[in-house]
């Protein structure tokens, strides 16, 4: 069964003057996925997600939304999304629910139709019981829930969300993600911008790396990370002297599966293509030479090193 298109971009590009924001992006975003745009501050995420919105028209190129061109019918586009934004949008001196009535009848709905959807997203947030209350009484968490809220008002088919963890303390981010796996178990199709590799990686189906106004690589987080081809062996070793060494060396390159090794201070670093018995055999080739085995770690890719591939920097260079 074919899979359903939620966004559908065919060479999109933005730029402002003479400076190309967003250039030459082709992106498809299926229903039912939570789909993330990663990089870094100035890569082009929220220019990107604003042309989905139709707050701005692209310089060239197409997209659309459940089939609905994004520049020929934004109206119809409007109808099927939501979006939290960025930046803060309450109001500290309005309640919780002053703000998502507010939002109902921006969207026009009936009195009867507010009332009951708001109660719906109030319950989802779990802010029901915070919702009279004034939002300058909110912790950082509670004002993502209520951001969360407004955008849900409209009942979308597709949620853009813009940093939705951005600025969180740990303990909020981890509860906004699990919000945001509510969502998706709701039928709901999400498309989120982060410069958090571990959200991207707990959370997205898929994301995209974007850099400098271009995406570098497309994929599922795991897919991405496998790649790379290569895994890591760590064994951690006491004292061993240096013919010893040298001769475990030897044996190790033996094995077809072994690209590099590098040796440390009583440790080997073993570049790996991956494969099933890769572990047991070094393990058994160790263990049978009586060396002073101290510990064995097996590591996988990283995001972060998926992203420095395919960029040539970190997602956030040490200043």
């Amino acid at each position: 069964m074919d899979k359903k298109v939620a966004i559908e971009a065919h060479h999109l590009s933005k730029s402002f003057g003479s400076s190309k924001v967003v250039e030459d992006l082709n992106l498809t975003v299926y229903t039912g996925e939570i789909f993330g745009l990663l990089g870094p501050n100035g890569a082009g995420k929220t220019t990107t997600m604003r042309m989905f919105l139709t707050l701005l028209h692209p310089t060239t190129g197409t997209a659309k939304i459940f089939g609905y061109d994004i520049v020929q019918q934004a109206r119809d586009v409007r109808r099927l999304i939501g979006y939290v934004p960025q930046e803060k949008s309450v109001d500290r001196f309005m309640t919780g629910r002053e703000h998502l009535q507010l939002i109902a009848s921006l969207y026009h709905l009936s009195g009867q139709e507010a009332r009951k959807r708001i109660q719906e997203v109030l319950k989802l947030v779990e802010l029901e019981e915070k919702a009279d209350e004034l939002v300058k009484n909110y912790s950082g968490g509670m004002k993502r829930k209520l951001d969360i809220a407004c955008g849900l008002i409209p009942n979308p088919k597709l949620m853009f969300m813009d940093e939705p963890s951005l600025g969180l303390d740990v303990q909020s981010r981890l509860r906004i993600w699990d919000h945001i796996r509510d969502l998706k178990a709701q039928g709901i199709t999400i498309l989120m911008s982060t410069n958090y590799l571990e959200e991207a990686d707990q959370l997205c189906d898929r994301l995209a790396i974007i850099d400098s106004g271009k995406i570098r690589a497309i994929g599922s987080p795991l897919e991405l990370k496998k790649s790379l081809g290569e895994d890591r062996i760590l064994i951690e070793l006491g004292r061993v002297a240096a013919p010893s060494m040298k001769e475990l060396i030897e044996a190790i390159r033996k094995f077809e599966f072994v690209r590099d090794i590098r040796e440390g201070q009583n440790s080997l670093e073993i570049w790996i293509k991956p494969q099933q018995d890769a572990f047991t055999a070094l393990f058994q080739k160790v263990g049978n030479g009586h060396y002073p085995v101290q510990a064995v770690h097996y590591m996988r890719p990283s995001l972060e090193e998926v992203f420095i591939k395919h960029t040539g920097h970190k997602i956030r260079e040490e200043s």
